[in-house]
């Protein structure tokens, strides 16, 4: 008989637990008949009776707020990351010429990377401006509709970002390319990084 129970008690634990009866059965030891036979099957299954107080909804929704794991609610990305792609960009200058490097990212993780070489001479920041506007070139080919941008020069960060003016004819005319190209996105972003998170 307690195989045949062991199913059925496993299978219905919130009946045993809140059955007035089994009660009873539970706490009475000094009963006759067949309460004893029940009495001895559910001895060998820990069985223990708890009373089920009212509940209130208050309490439900206490239970499900203080319970709710914190991650579910932090890997569902909002509908405005959704689909960004990212773009990293690096400018050097070096005394034999100048060039620049960086990586194109997808919203699924799959990784375009390009090293520019100029055959021209462009300061630090004039390498950097090249390769973010090189990668947001690509970046408009591809279709991309979302897109941030992270680069380690603060001047280039500042004025695509609007926090600086340019004073530069050639600052300007970097700046007048990106807002041509920014329009072709639907989200832009540009962040400042450390230099050394940009290698």
């Amino acid at each position: 008989m307690a195989r045949k129970l062991r199913p059925y008690f496993e299978a219905h634990t919130i009946k045993v637990l809140t059955d007035k009866p089994l009660k009873q059965v539970l706490t009475k030891p000094d009963t006759s008949g067949r309460l004893i036979k029940w009495s001895v099957e559910l001895g060998e299954y820990d069985v223990k009776f708890e009373a089920r107080p009212a509940i209130k909804s208050q309490v439900l929704a206490d239970f499900v707020g203080d319970n709710t794991p914190t991650e579910c609610m932090e890997e569902n990305p909002s509908e405005k990351e959704r689909g960004m792609w990212k773009l990293s960009v690096d400018g050097s200058f070096y005394i034999t010429g100048s060039g620049a490097g960086l990586v194109l990212t997808s919203p699924d993780g799959w990784t375009l990377e390009y090293a520019l070489r100029f055959r021209f001479k462009a300061t630090n920041n004039e390498a950097e401006w090249e390769a973010l506007i090189a990668g947001l070139t690509i970046a408009k080919h591809l279709e991309v509709q979302k897109i941030e941008a992270s680069s380690d020069s603060q001047l280039v960060v500042g004025l695509a970002s609007g926090e600086y003016e340019a004073r530069e004819d050639s600052m300007a005319k970097y700046l007048s390319h990106l807002q041509s190209l920014k329009s072709a996105f639907e989200v832009f972003r540009i962040l400042k990084v450390p230099r050394v998170e940009n290698a």
